[in-house]
């Protein structure tokens, strides 16, 4: 029996969106932000932009989990932060569509890996999480709206935020499995 492969114990931080679509490019201008900032050894930034397909490739390294940061519509006032626990990865059926490279949603992204995971022994992150901000306009043109562009400061703290409670919770973790020493 072959044994799966080892998990990295590291966090993927994703910016998603397209910059030509206005307050579409949260993700990305966050990340940039983020990448300004001293982060845990364990977390990797990137800006993914629209290059859905990578993120799933990127994603069969192995990751404990994927925080994805994204323009998100639930309906709240413009510039509203939402922390969002993605399901599961899926899998996408033969007859199904195929896939458009550069119009790939996060949850097209992460049916793409349950796919490409699907039998191979390939790890999806444990844990899934979107950080989301209310866009006010979508239309084209380049740069965020004034509530969005707002919201860009809270939305690094709280990745993170999220960073270090999960580096809290990984060292927690090893702690638990460590043998006492007499």
């Amino acid at each position: 029996m072959t044994a799966a492969p080892a998990r990295r114990a590291t966090t993927l931080v994703a910016g998603v969106g397209n910059v030509f679509l206005g307050d579409d490019g949260f993700g990305v201008e966050t990340v940039r932000h983020l990448a300004s900032r001293s982060l845990p050894r364990h977390v990797e930034a990137l800006d993914i932009g629209v290059r859905g397909v990578h993120l799933a490739y990127q994603l069969l390294d192995g990751y404990d989990t994927l925080i994805l940061i994204d323009a998100t519509r639930r309906g709240g006032d413009p510039g509203t932060l939402y922390l969002i626990e993605a399901d599961r990865p899926g899998r996408i059926e033969p007859q199904e569509a195929l896939l458009d490279g550069h119009r790939m949603s996060p949850d097209a992204v992460l049916t793409l890996l349950g796919t490409l995971c699907e039998g191979t022994g390939c790890l999806p992150p444990r844990r899934t999480l979107v950080v989301g901000c209310e866009p006010a306009r979508v239309d084209e043109g380049i740069g965020l709206s004034d509530p969005v562009a707002a919201a860009v400061p809270e939305a690094v703290n709280m990745v993170l935020r999220l960073v270090q409670d999960d580096e809290r919770a990984d060292s927690a973790e090893q702690s638990a499995v460590r043998p006492a020493l007499n």
